[in-house]
């Protein structure tokens, strides 16, 4: 198959030779290196890598891709990364138009009818830039023989893969892993991978948040060797019963080829095992729900895991060993629309938080999710939203150990094709009902699920952030019902369109919307709970109305709190070249036209990750529920 430009302008094509997402688990050699934590079926391939840069598809290296291309003009890039903050591209912050808006005519295919393809929207771009990226690497002695994939955890925004010159995939969906074989024309050395990163594509209409535009590698990249027998997929249940605090336990397993056995062990959060079986291909590789009796419930308060180990065995040999851990909790509606977990009413003291280093941009460090776990813990924080896409894999495993609830949100936001001006005017909306449109956002929908499925934070899914509403998105949540009847669905912007309120979200929900006018939707008996995904726009000098929105609790048990926008300030730290002083720029600080200025200044946190005054009182009114 050869790689083509035309895919940049098709919504159609999303994916190609991308394999599908799964389970987000870890998998060892060995017991030993389980507990040494460190995995020998994993090789990272962060670093420096040979790069170049184009300001469109015109100019660009043409297949710079081939072993033997001439790449001597090329410099330097790190993976991971920002295109923008290396000095390559226009550091630009926009929030709801699009970065083409006022300078590049374009409108999504087939929003103006089915015979409007926008042929050559991207794929000849003027703004389209592109980064070309080339790594070499070699394959550790003990992998040769093995299926080896390749795992990008994050590009913005269109990517094409290349190795030792053949073409090996497509991707899009800048938030979610995208996996690809490479076995078939690997080689023992000297392995040339190339990537191509577009930074428009289809993908940009479904990706207009409110943030700096970046683009290129801004994740992990890694070479994962599989075993001769591999779970590539985990499904893990785990029902919670509060009535009697009894728990079971359920798996389902998919394996590349068969093992011999598979070695199920659940251990106590001391430690004890509680349950040791068997799986084996006659089993269909399934545990049906086993009752554990009483078990400890997970929730912010006790975050209590138990841990599974599976071990995959095949003639007599261990292939891998799989840690997952388990939380037991029960979260529903009840039948007077009360939010519950665990048999209790739950409210939502939560933050909406960008991933954001303000060096590094989105390219964030395991430290920063640490530092924020802690300003969460200290301020009664118990809840957080991913706006508006899926984060790096490590926060969900930490949001586990921490006890944060979690709103998973897909990555999708259309916010500059519906809404010009501030004023609501949808004619060419997507994805809309438009038939072109839904395949991609289902599939955002099952990578987001697929890939997080097993974290008991996650109690909510989030279909999106300000896309309008239409069939596409009503099913997008038929599609999580289908898949996941344990967790509850999210989605505010049905409420701009009031005939699919029976199709889409277990929630009322409406930013920004006076306690007032919420207190009159709570008084009139409601048959869904009141949520606010975002609320308290913390800009300057705000968030002194939360108390209004605090009584709320006490008087109305359908209201459940609510995320604020946002937690952290998106500004990028310089040096002034006058004073020599170190400090925050944002959005027009580039001489990036059009700009929304400092709009991205609205967290409770500057972007250096020091608190605002407003976090004193986030910290009271937050500690008083």
């Amino acid at each position: 198959m050869e790689a083509s430009l035309k895919w940049l302008d098709d919504p159609t094509v999303f994916r190609v030779n991308q394999l599908p997402a799964h389970s987000d688990h870890q998998f060892f050699k060995n017991q030993e290196e389980l507990e040494a934590g460190q995995s020998s079926y994993v090789q990272s391939l962060n670093g420096t890598w040979d790069f170049t840069f184009a300001k469109n598809p015109q100019v660009r290296p043409v297949n710079f891709w081939e072993v033997d291309a001439d790449r001597s003009d090329f410099t330097t890039i790190e993976v991971p990364s920002e295109i923008e903050l290396q000095n390559f591209a226009q550091i630009n912050y926009i929030n709801t138009l699009n970065p083409w808006s006022g300078k590049v005519y374009r409108r999504p295919a087939y929003s103006l009818g089915d015979d409007y393809e926008a042929a050559g929207s991207f794929s000849e771009g003027i703004d389209n830039t592109v980064g070309a990226y080339v790594r070499k690497f070699d394959l550790p002695i003990d992998w040769q023989g093995l299926d080896v994939h390749v795992m990008f955890e994050g590009v913005e925004r269109a990517m094409y893969v290349w190795l030792n010159g053949h073409f090996i995939g497509y991707a899009e969906d800048s938030f979610t892993p995208s996996e690809f074989d490479l076995t078939p024309y690997l080689q023992n050395k000297n392995n040339v991978l190339a990537v191509e990163v577009f930074k428009h594509s289809t993908a940009s209409w479904l990706e207009d948040q409110d943030m700096f535009r970046f683009s290129g590698i801004f994740r992990d990249v890694s070479l994962l060797a599989l075993p001769a027998s591999h779970v590539v997929d985990l499904k893990v249940d785990a029902p919670y019963d509060p009535a009697n605090q009894q728990g079971q336990l359920g798996l389902a397993l998919q394996l590349t080829n068969d093992a011999d056995q598979v070695q199920v062990t659940l251990a106590d959060p001391d430690g004890e095992p509680i349950l040791e079986t068997s799986l084996t291909a006659n089993d269909q590789w399934q545990l049906p729900l086993h009752d554990l009796g009483m078990v400890q419930a997970w929730d912010n308060q006790q975050p209590v895991l138990y841990q599974l180990t599976l071990t995959v065995i095949k003639a007599g040999e261990v292939q891998e060993v799989i840690p997952q851990v388990v939380g037991f909790r029960q979260v529903m509606i009840n039948d007077q629309a009360v939010l519950m977990l665990n048999g209790h009413r739950l409210v939502i003291n939560g933050v909406n938080r960008h991933e954001w280093n303000c060096h590094r941009g989105r390219a964030i460090m395991y430290e920063d999710m640490l530092a924020d776990l802690q300003t969460f813990h200290e301020n009664n924080i118990n809840a957080v939203r991913t706006c508006h896409y899926p984060d790096q894999l490590a926060w969900y495993d930490l949001c586990d150990r921490h006890g944060i609830y979690m709103m998973a949100e897909n990555n999708l936001e259309s916010h500059g094709t519906w809404q010009k001006m501030g004023a609501i005017e949808p004619s060419d909306n997507v994805p809309g009902s438009l038939p072109q449109w839904h395949d991609v956002v289902i599939d955002r929908a099952r990578s987001n699920y697929e890939l997080l499925k097993n974290h008991p934070a996650i109690l909510f899914w989030s279909l999106g952030n300000e896309s309008y509403a239409g069939d596409n998105i009503a099913d997008m949540n038929a599609f999580y019902k289908e898949h996941d009847p344990s967790r509850l669905v999210h989605y505010e912007g049905v409420c701009h369109t009031p005939e699919y309120r029976d199709r889409i979200s277990d929630f009322e929900s409406w930013m920004y919307l006076p306690p007032t006018k919420v207190a009159e939707y709570l008084a009139n008996n409601p048959d869904k709970p009141f949520i606010e995904c975002e609320y308290m726009h913390s800009m300057g000098n705000s968030v002194g109305g939360l108390g209004s929105y605090n009584d709320l609790i006490d008087q109305y048990p359908q209201y459940c709190g609510g995320f604020i926008w946002d937690f952290i300030d998106q500004a990028i730290e310089v040096t002034d070249p006058v004073t020599g002083q170190k400090s925050m720029r944002y959005g027009g600080d580039f001489d990036d036209r059009h700009a929304d200025y400092e709009f991205a200044g609205d967290g409770i946190m500057f972007a250096n990750r020091q608190p605002k005054p407003a976090m004193q009182e986030v910290k009271y009114y937050y500690g008083l529920h």
